[in-house]
């Protein structure tokens, strides 16, 4: 296993998985893929409120498709 952040790299065992997780380092298998996220981080309040904003935009057009295709779809006649 590897643990990374920035331009850091250790090679640790399943047991240091934790205290490198607590120091904000991202955890690695051996074949590269993410075991876990290092704790602490943050994103900067501009990218947070971009996709807040792409969010409700998509949810926007989820309901509108929605409708959209409730308003299309034929009603069943009764006794069909």
């Amino acid at each position: 296993m590897r643990a990374e952040r920035g331009n850091k790299e250790y090679v640790i065992d399943e047991t240091m998985v934790p205290d490198y997780q607590n120091q904000g380092y991202d955890i690695y298998d051996d074949d590269g893929e993410i075991v876990a996220y290092g704790k602490g981080k943050t994103v900067p309040y501009e990218e947070y409120m971009a996709l807040k904003a792409e969010n409700q935009e998509l949810k926007q057009k989820i309901q509108d498709m929605q409708s959209k295709e409730t308003k299309e779809t034929p009603k069943k006649k009764a006794g069909a």
